[in-house]
């Protein structure tokens, strides 16, 4: 049996999303987009309830393209509001909007989020040497200057805790324990 981050338990789609996805450097826009909408939604929520939701946020926000949502206008937030697949939670939606425009302001000033978003690393993934979860912090200088800068952007539902999240998220550090088979899978395909 293969040895995997404690928080993983055995929900298949924790299994899948841990086993392909956490820590794995994303320097894709879209997908870059997509985990920090989703991360904004799961603000006071677990994980594996935005993750049930996924595939419903990507029908419903036009597979997280930028451009499409932030067009959205009052009407959309309604129909929003009323999807019972996605976390219906007006503010949550309301910043998915600005957030939307906010990336593509910065996809403007630097030529992409992705260059923009990778500076908080130094470009390359921060390799951590964690042995439990409980080693694990909440958030870091890294999270703490990434939040500052997105909130100073006009992003919401960025706080360090959630930034620090979208950094696991998308592979800008690797946070899995050190026992954890996907440990030395994930360093190298920095």
């Amino acid at each position: 049996m293969k040895k995997r981050c404690e928080w993983v338990g055995d929900d298949p789609l924790y299994l899948s999303y841990h086993d392909h996805e956490w820590g794995v450097p994303v320097h894709d826009e879209r997908k870059q987009f997509e985990f920090l909408i989703l991360e904004g939604a799961q603000a006071g929520l677990s994980w594996l309830t935005v993750l049930k939701k996924r595939e419903n946020y990507r029908k419903a926000f036009d597979n997280f393209d930028p451009i499409k949502v932030a067009g959205y206008d009052e009407k959309k937030v309604k129909e929003l509001l009323s999807n019972e697949g996605i976390i219906r939670n007006r503010l949550k939606i309301e910043a998915a909007i600005k957030n939307a425009r906010a990336f593509i302001a910065v996809q403007k000033e630097f030529g992409s989020f992705d260059a923009y978003i990778w500076q908080f690393v130094g470009g390359k993934p921060k390799i951590n040497s964690w042995k439990t979860m409980a080693d694990i912090p909440p958030k870091t200088r890294e999270s703490d200057e990434m939040s500052k800068d997105l909130i100073k952007r006009g992003f919401k539902f960025v706080g360090p805790t959630i930034c620090y999240s979208h950094m696991q998220a998308v592979g800008m550090v690797n946070d899995h324990t050190v026992e954890c088979f996907r440990y030395k899978e994930v360093m190298k395909k920095r």
